[in-house]
């Protein structure tokens, strides 16, 4: 039985932590686009990196993996020697990996509600509506996110509810409203690259700024009945140009 590409990525990804040599055969080495800033790209094979990584004693745990056409994406927790949380995405063409797309921050929390970065469900469910929660997250994205409407917030939720997973807020819509409109370290959101989906999850890849610094923003949200439920991310920080170590771009 042939693996799926989500299982292939899960299996590529675990050998970081095991340093097996075999997963990686997915990705097409010689059309690999890396665009993590911080990785320079052609140094050292990814056999050679994984093995090297796995003599750390890392552990990788993938939360969850979703399939969007040629494109894989991941939510994803490493200890290396601290621990931190990301978002994975893979592209494929073929049989094989050649792109690459990640956005990792500290984990931290638990937030005001007890709610860790990573937890809840982890299965796509509700395939044959793939497209519209699509939709549903590019229009709050467009609309609340870039063009700051927040007086159309409760359009998007049920009943002003939301999961929330985000380590410095608790449940709720007020709360996120009141973060976006916060002076302290405000996020503004310039454009959306990328929306991907599978059934009921979204993920929503964001360009901006958080403090004045250039940052990506990395927004998972899991839709019900048409609604925003759930909803995780990850913020980093993207380094000036002439610290990067391959020419890619974040995005």
């Amino acid at each position: 039985m042939t693996e799926s590409r989500a299982d292939q990525i899960r299996a590529l990804l675990k050998s970081i932590e095991t340093g097996d040599p075999e997963p990686i055969k997915v990705v097409n080495q010689a059309k690999y686009i890396q665009h993590n800033p911080q990785t320079q790209e052609g140094s050292e094979g990814l056999e050679a990196l994984f093995k090297r990584l796995s003599l750390t004693n890392p552990h990788v745990t993938i939360v969850r993996a979703f399939e969007d056409g040629d494109f894989v994406f991941g939510h994803t927790e490493y200890d290396f020697s601290t621990r931190r949380v990301g978002f994975e995405v893979f592209r494929f063409e073929g049989k094989h990996v050649v792109e690459h797309w990640d956005n990792i921050q500290a984990r931290q929390g638990p937030n005001a509600s007890g709610r860790s970065m990573v937890d809840g469900p982890t299965t796509a469910e509700d395939l044959v509506h793939t497209e519209a929660n699509r939709a549903v997250v590019s229009s709050f994205v467009d609309t609340i996110f870039i063009n700051r409407r927040y007086d159309a917030m409760p359009s998007f939720f049920q009943d002003n509810a939301l999961i929330q997973h985000d380590a410095h807020l608790k449940d709720g819509v007020s709360a996120l409203k009141n973060s976006l409109m916060s002076d302290r370290a405000p996020k503004q959101y310039s454009q959306c690259q990328r929306v991907l989906a599978q059934g009921n999850f979204v993920l929503a890849v964001c360009e901006g700024t958080q403090g004045g610094q250039h940052s990506a923003f990395y927004e998972l949200f899991r839709i019900q009945d048409e609604k925003i439920a759930e909803h995780w991310n990850t913020v980093e920080r993207i380094p000036p140009k002439d610290e990067w170590k391959n020419n890619n771009g974040k995005f």
